[in-house]
């Protein structure tokens, strides 16, 4: 297996919007979003959002990320991170995070990476923390029903880029 990041596609987002494959996994990788997930709603979210990436193995994209907040010299906060169902458990999603770290650090020079994870997302609970993610914050949301929700802050500190 092969993997590679590059930017998003024009051409991508009608595949990674098939990503999801139930509100749940909708309302994971995009918690504003009405289901199901169109390419509109995502390239809307694109349009506002940095460095929107995919993992491809070959022509095939296998995965989605993007930063919602970054700042030269500060914090990149990673979000719409979403692998295709054919590829999960196969490690995409740790390459799709450990190459969205590099890009934080190198791009812009980040010196805090953070992530938040919904409570019933066991996989992104599980991921974060094997990669060096450290729980310091909870908040109350709603999910698209109204239902309240943890939404479980994770940050990680990145060692500067040596010349």
């Amino acid at each position: 297996m092969t993997l590679s990041l590059r930017p998003v596609e024009p051409r991508d987002i009608p595949t990674v919007c098939a990503f999801a494959q139930s509100a749940d996994e909708a309302f994971f990788f995009f918690p504003k979003c009405t289901w199901p997930l169109t390419p509109e709603q995502l390239a809307a979210a694109i349009a506002q959002r940095s460095d929107s990436s995919v993992v491809v193995e070959g022509d095939e994209v296998l995965a989605f990320a993007n930063f919602y907040q970054w700042e030269q010299g500060g914090t990149c906060s990673l979000g719409n991170v979403l692998v295709s169902p054919a590829a999960r458990g196969r490690g995409v999603a740790r390459f799709l995070v450990m190459q969205m770290i590099e890009v934080a650090r190198e791009r812009h020079q980040a010196r805090e990476m953070k992530v938040s994870c919904f409570n019933h997302n066991t996989a992104g609970l599980l991921l974060y923390p094997q990669l060096g993610f450290v729980p310091f914050g909870i908040e109350e949301r709603k999910d698209q029903e109204g239902k309240r929700v943890a939404l479980v802050q994770m940050r990680q500190s990145l060692q500067p880029l040596t010349a």
